[in-house]
């Protein structure tokens, strides 16, 4: 069993200051895989100490100097894939391709995309011949990431904060931690000074709650669900400290008439992705009446073929969701969805032959309507629902019809028809006829899926503030 109970502070590994061990279960088994000590209130003082004591030496560090290091930790990052492969497979259940793949193939994308956008970002602009306006590091940032793309969320976090000059404190999920503390040692063996990055664990309760109301800390950026959100923004109301948010998601999926033949299957397996664990998940699936009877069949097909297993195992598959809360909430709102809807593949339980693992059955529900708790909550687990529509407005209007607005997506081989949707759907994102984003585009969401943007130029301006200077030039 590996023992992780140290924190990373001020250049160095550090014991809690009163360790409170905490498991860490492997889901694919339910087994304990390894221990970390969840910090407390002098944890985290220490840690936001040594952040502070380090801003002012490391935001005036030249550009190239942050780059240099930056481009360091990318090249030990994609040395030791492997590892954070397994890391990251390990604590919270993603099979092992896709771990390689996606979970530490995200980070990698990120990072360049990040170094992409810095080498032409402009930290001085002029407003006018004697006006200059400069964008500098807001300071000391708490960075709060979740367990389901651990990688992903540490990345758009700490690599611009410390692009722009910020220092950091981060505390990752602690159901998902290994791969937090293997990033830590990535920073250390690239070289960062001391006290510039810095890593407690904790849960929310706890150390979240510290950091969100710390008065040494300048802005929190957190990934995770709208309540705990909610729950940070009021946290650091009392210090007036900026507060970035990525939030949860009820994506709509919008399948015209018109659509490619392959929409429906492909949405389903976007769906069933990552156990369903992804906040961008294209949960509902609105169909043109049309093509419904078509799609629900598909999306039953590719549930009942889509295979479940442990992360370990080599090939396709989902594996399980992270924990037993997460698969107890998920088989509730299943057995909503039965009395609520028609339910056309999967259902309660685990899949057939697995009687250990955090497994849920890849689940699909038709004639949903979108006041049914199925179409309105985050299940956040491999779980369908598909919604008929019979006009275009109808189709926007449910789309929209949610306290959620990251992203949706659209299916449709009408140009005009396409872009005018994307222009009416309330969401940071819509993603249209399966083309995937670019890198460096900015990832967020509008309404109760949180403010502020992440990646390339937009996710370094999250950490600036702006600064007018009159008289720059002689007159």
């Amino acid at each position: 069993m590996l023992e992780k109970r140290d924190f990373y502070i001020g250049g160095g590994w550090t014991a809690p200051a009163t360790p409170k061990d905490f498991a860490v279960i492997d889901p694919s088994t339910e087994e304990q895989c390894a221990v970390i000590s969840l910090g407390d209130q002098a944890d985290t003082d220490a840690a936001v100490a040594a952040a502070r004591g380090s801003f002012d030496g490391w935001s005036q560090t030249s550009r190239g100097e942050r780059e240099a290091l930056l481009r360091k930790l990318l090249a030990i990052y994609e040395d030791r894939a492997e590892e954070m492969a397994q890391a990251m497979s390990l604590e919270m259940g993603a099979p092992i391709e896709l771990s390689r793949a996606q979970q530490v193939g995200a980070g990698s994308w990120h990072m360049k995309g990040f170094l992409k956008a810095f080498e032409t970002f402009s930290f001085e602009r002029d407003f006018t011949a004697t006006e200059k306006t400069l964008l500098e590091p807001i300071g000391v940032c708490a960075l709060i990431t979740p367990w389901n793309w651990p990688m992903n969320q540490i990345v758009l976090k700490v690599i611009p904060a410390l692009a722009t000059g910020c220092t950091v404190v981060l505390k990752p999920s602690e159901v998902a931690p290994l791969s937090g503390h293997l990033f830590a040692e990535f920073v250390h063996e690239a070289g960062f000074p001391a006290g510039v990055f810095n890593l407690v664990n904790g849960d929310g309760a706890g150390v979240g709650s510290q950091l969100s109301a710390h008065p040494g800390v300048d802005m929190v950026s957190f990934t995770g669900s709208t309540r705990a959100g909610i729950a940070i923004s009021k946290a650091a109301a009392d210090t007036l400290k900026r507060v970035s948010l990525e939030l949860g998601g009820k994506g709509a999926n919008i399948i015209f008439d018109d659509a490619h033949p392959k929409a429906a299957k492909q949405g389903a397996i976007r769906c069933f992705r990552n156990s369903g664990q992804s906040c961008n998940a294209p949960t509902r699936m609105l169909v043109h009446r049309s093509r419904y009877d078509e799609a629900v069949a598909t999306a039953a097909e590719v549930a009942e073929a889509t295979h479940v297993g442990p992360a370990s195992e080599e090939g396709k598959h989902i594996g399980p969701v992270v924990s037993e809360a997460q698969f107890d909430k998920i088989q509730k709102l299943i057995e909503t969805g039965m009395g609520e809807a028609r339910l056309v593949a999967g259902g309660l339980g685990r899949p057939d032959g697995l009687n250990r693992g955090y497994y849920v059955k890849p689940t699909v529900f038709a004639d949903v309507t979108n006041d049914m708790t199925i179409a309105r909550e985050e299940i956040f687990g491999p779980v369908l629902s598909i919604i008929p529509f019979d006009e275009e407005a109808e189709a926007i209007a449910i789309a929209n019809d949610t306290p959620y607005g990251l992203t949706n997506y659209i299916q449709t081989e009408d140009d005009d028809k396409r872009r005018r949707v994307a222009r009416q759907l309330r969401s940071g994102m819509v993603e249209t006829n399966g083309q995937g984003f670019a890198q460096g585009s900015p990832f967020g969401g509008y309404k109760q899926s949180g403010n502020g943007r992440e990646g390339g130029t937009y996710g370094l301006e999250e950490f600036l503030e702006v600064k007018a200077v009159s008289g720059w030039a002689a007159e």
